[in-house]
């Protein structure tokens, strides 16, 4: 059975190669090589990985991203494609489930909504709920360095509170969209903002949110 993460994957895939090598992202300073890479070096160098998060590893993932990004366009979509190596971690299918389905989803739409002639994608209701739960668990985490209080809230009026603070901005959307908001892609994401004008302009141009 297909998880969330492996069509993901494959669609990003895909997807990277119809755009090609020189096409644009919403990852600043990136193109698709450069996110291509990204995606190749996150599941199969845990050596350099650690540098996403941890400052004093920076310096070697960026010498190992640089690495990746010079072989070949075709190699980095084929990786990517067949997923992390045999021994990985990323192989048991509740590991590859629970870290890669926000990674490639937002990854995805780093690509697609990118480009010039973009449209929005049709979710079903099982995948969104699966979004929703994960940003239920990480809110506190990518909204942690929000600039004002901010609460994620679905149609349905279900809300969870990624940062506590004043003024509050209420951030309204699928779950889908409030994820790309809460991981940085403000300008991108198909949602409704409630609060202060000030408080909102702050948040909307925050650099804060997301890992």
């Amino acid at each position: 059975m297909s998880t969330f993460a492996k069509r993901e994957r494959l669609l990003l895939a895909d997807l990277l190669e119809v755009t090609g090598p020189q096409a644009p992202t919403l990852c600043e300073g990136w193109q698709t090589r450069d996110l291509a890479a990204h995606v190749v070096v996150r599941e199969r160098r845990p050596d350099a990985a650690g540098g996403i998060l941890v400052k004093q590893l920076a310096s070697r993932l960026e010498k190992v991203m640089e690495e990746f990004a010079a072989k070949p366009y075709e190699e980095l979509i084929q990786l990517i494609r067949t997923g992390p190596p045999r021994f990985s971690p990323f192989q048991l299918k509740q590991v590859d489930e629970a870290s890669n389905t926000v990674e490639f989803y937002v990854h995805t739409e780093d690509v697609r909504r990118a480009q010039p002639d973009w449209a929005p994608r049709e979710l079903d209701s099982v995948f969104q709920d699966s979004l929703w739960s994960r940003l239920e668990r990480s809110a506190r985490l990518v909204g942690r360095r929000a600039p004002t209080g901010l609460v994620l809230r679905r149609p349905d009026g279900r809300t969870v509170v990624a940062h506590k603070g004043t003024p509050v901005v209420t951030v309204t959307g699928e779950p889908s969209e409030l994820l790309l908001f809460a991981y940085g892609r403000q300008s991108a994401a198909a949602v409704e903002l409630e609060g202060e004008k000030a408080a909102i302009a702050q948040l909307h141009e925050s650099r804060a949110l997301g890992l």
